[in-house]
């Protein structure tokens, strides 16, 4: 039967048999050679680079180098060296078998650990420079514990299982990382709490199928301040570190960090127009970002890619496939829907199946949106954000006279975070070629007694035009769940100005917030206005 090498809790601690020759039964010897630059003189990743933003520009150079080394065709007679997993940075692509074999007689072992001759190592090759040479006693039974490499190669997965000396070759700047991730098997304990370092021993912890020490470093790693900087970095390991169980806790709250950091994306648009995908993504993923509306997200999404990837193929590749699914296309209005379908940056294709899905939600019973926007498997392009201004439903009619009912749901806690003097306003809808909005308060009545709640209705400012409507404001009310009327009456617009009611349930404010009120159903307030123009 296989060990569990995912179990939750670690056993006894056999931090007294690291390295010990009386509690080993093989010898591991570790060949260290030349990885990064100056041979790796710098040494570990983690004790190179004084903060996580040195640590970050060093990785990602180093991936552009091996890049252009790829595409230069340097590494082309590796494959007759048989050194491609050391030549290329396992650090970036995590694609390949750390490199490993198993042999018959282990040499002399000095006490200060080195091996006393490197240059016999069957392993020394003319295309690989091999600095130094680290031999110590290992238990194979519990570094198979540990990892499935180790259990595979301790098991005739590699070599043969009674040979007894071990031989693995690594980057000069994954020695440390690996001497910290050898005794965190035996002790369960690392002895850093250095963010750089900890991401090293993450990697090789990944590299050599060590669950228990990439939970163990996930755990240091969030508890550790969290800020924009290694947020967008632990989002930007690769994928099968980021991706794995024992890790995603860690990602999780680098995501949870940016969405709270860039709530509000309006007033921070400008600095998050430099976040990497990863990280708008993120933002993105949110129900709570501060927006006015769904369509102001669209066009934030828009912007970034465009500043970000200058190149429409790949511009359009990006936005299909990682950022509009992300866009709740439901939610946005009907005049930006028509400008997704124009918009050069999408694929036709796509942007008409968003805009029809969009669409047939708008038309759909009240009852399926709800059911929608609570599945856990469709919340996320269906739920609303927090919209600084509210969406409406609005049905429009033209004869006999220029008409529409716009319906704006208020949430309870909505409601109550408008105390003391808070206002909340809705997407504007449009009558006659002219907009307009409702706007939601906590004001006080018109004796200056108490807090209400008030009802307005405005017109959005457009020159010098005017009109006059005729409005009604209306709520559902309990028992019976029908809209009844509450205040109505005309108006003649300008650019600007408003009219309501402070004071639309003739009740204090702690009336209507009561848990016995008559106006909230289900935890919603639903209000009607309903506006007819019948003089040109």
């Amino acid at each position: 039967m296989d060990p569990d090498f995912s179990r939750a809790s670690r056993g006894p601690s056999f931090a007294f048999a690291f390295n010990s020759v009386n509690f080993s039964d093989r010898v591991l010897r570790i060949e260290i050679v030349a990885g990064d630059d100056a041979a790796g003189a710098k040494g570990a990743a983690g004790e190179g680079c004084s903060s996580l933003a040195d640590w970050a520009h060093q990785r990602k150079r180093r991936r552009e180098e091996l890049r252009r080394e790829k595409e230069s065709g340097k590494y082309t007679d590796l494959e007759t060296c048989k050194v491609e997993a050391e030549e290329c940075d396992t650090y970036e692509e995590n694609n390949e078998e750390p490199v490993a074999m198993i042999e018959e007689s282990p040499p002399d072992i000095g006490q200060d650990g080195e091996d006393g001759d490197s240059s016999d190592s069957s392993w020394s090759m003319e295309c690989t420079q091999v600095l130094r040479v680290k031999s110590i006693y290992i238990s194979s039974a519990i570094l198979a514990a540990e990892s499935p490499f180790f259990y595979k190669l301790f098991s005739n997965g590699m070599k043969e299982s009674d040979q007894r000396h071990a031989t693995l070759r690594i980057t000069a700047s994954e020695e440390n990382a690996l001497m910290e991730l050898l005794s965190f098997m035996y002790s369960g304990k690392l002895t850093t709490n250095q963010p750089t370092l900890l991401l090293d021993i993450l990697m090789i912890a990944d590299k050599f199928e060590v669950v228990s020490c990439m939970r163990h470093c996930s755990q240091l790693l969030r508890s550790l301040p969290m800020t924009t900087e290694s947020a967008l970095l632990y989002l930007d390991l690769p994928s099968s570190i980021s991706m794995a169980a024992a890790v995603q806790p860690l990602t999780d709250t680098a995501k949870a960090f940016l969405a709270n950091k860039y709530k509000d994306l309006t007033k921070l648009q400008d600095e998050a127009m430099n976040i990497p995908l990863a990280g708008i993504e993120a933002i993105l993923w949110s129900n709570d970002l501060q927006v006015a509306s769904e369509d102001a997200i669209y066009d934030f999404v828009i912007k970034w890619a465009r500043s970000q990837y200058p190149k429409l193929e790949e511009r359009r590749e990006i936005l299909g496939t990682r950022l509009l699914p992300l866009v709740r296309f439901c939610h946005m209005t009907c005049r930006k829907l028509r400008k997704v379908l124009a918009c050069n940056d999408l694929d036709h294709e796509q942007a008409t199946k968003c805009v029809t899905e969009a669409l047939l939600y708008k038309a759909d019973a009240p009852h399926r949106q709800r059911t929608l926007a609570a599945d856990v498997l469709t919340c996320r392009k269906y739920a609303e954000r927090a919209y600084k201004y509210r969406p409406l439903k609005v049905v429009e009619f033209d004869r006999p006279y220029p008409q529409c009912i716009a319906y704006l749901d208020l949430k309870r806690e909505e409601c109550s975070r408008l105390f003391p003097s808070g206002r909340i306003y809705s997407q504007a809808f449009h009558l006659a070629g002219q907009g307009f909005f409702l706007s939601a308060h906590c004001n006080m009545d018109q004796q200056s007694a108490f807090h209400c709640f008030g009802l307005f209705l405005g017109m959005q400012e457009k020159g010098s035009t005017s009109v006059t409507v005729d409005y009604e404001f209306a709520a559902r009310t309990r028992p019976s769940g029908e809209f009844v009327s509450k205040y109505k009456g005309y108006y003649t617009f300008t650019g600007g100005k408003a009219v309501g009611y402070r004071n639309l349930f003739a009740i204090p404010w702690s009336s209507f917030m009561a848990d016995d009120s008559l106006f909230f159903i289900e935890g919603v307030l639903h209000l009607r206005a309903e506006l007819t123009i019948k003089q040109p």
